[in-house]
């Protein structure tokens, strides 16, 4: 089974408003990758396209996150963290353990949220508690995909 390690990388870059005016925004996005070289490599590549002018990679730092619930639906354009509790019983002594855990659930509302969280998890077999569910300042996730094969990667 592959981990998923996701890095929290922020870019500040030149961006014109609906007035026409200029300013200097800083945004931040989710990468999928091995080391912080390689998001950082992952995030310049995948916003070149869609920004005009230079750009900053200004911080990257790992992001604890153990699973990422994409939504298909149009309306979910923003980024939940859910912290749940994973609830064990010691069996020496007889107590409740709580293990946090964190998931970034793509939704419209926390509500929503805090539902598709809870559809995800339906089979789960251990017993767990959502803690809490905040929203994120996340533009958008990069998860890792495999190139299409081609003669020279074969």
């Amino acid at each position: 089974m592959i981990m998923n390690v996701w890095y929290e990388c922020r870019i500040r870059y030149q961006k014109t408003a609906e007035s026409g005016k200029e300013k200097k925004v800083s945004e931040a996005y989710l990468v999928d990758a091995l080391s912080f070289t390689e998001a950082e490599s992952r995030i310049i590549e995948n916003m070149t396209p869609y920004i005009t002018g230079d750009f900053k990679v200004t911080a990257i730092k790992l992001a604890n996150i153990a699973e990422l619930f994409k939504s298909g639906a149009e309306d979910d354009d923003k980024w939940y963290r859910v912290k749940a509790a994973f609830i064990t019983l010691d069996e020496k002594s007889g107590k409740e353990r709580r293990s946090s855990w964190y998931a970034m659930v793509q939704a419209s509302t926390t509500e929503r949220a805090e539902r598709l969280f809870h559809e995800r998890m339906k089979g789960t077999m251990s017993d767990y508690r959502v803690e809490s569910i905040t929203e994120t300042a996340i533009m958008d996730v990069f998860p890792f995909a495999l190139d299409a094969e081609t003669d020279e990667t074969r």
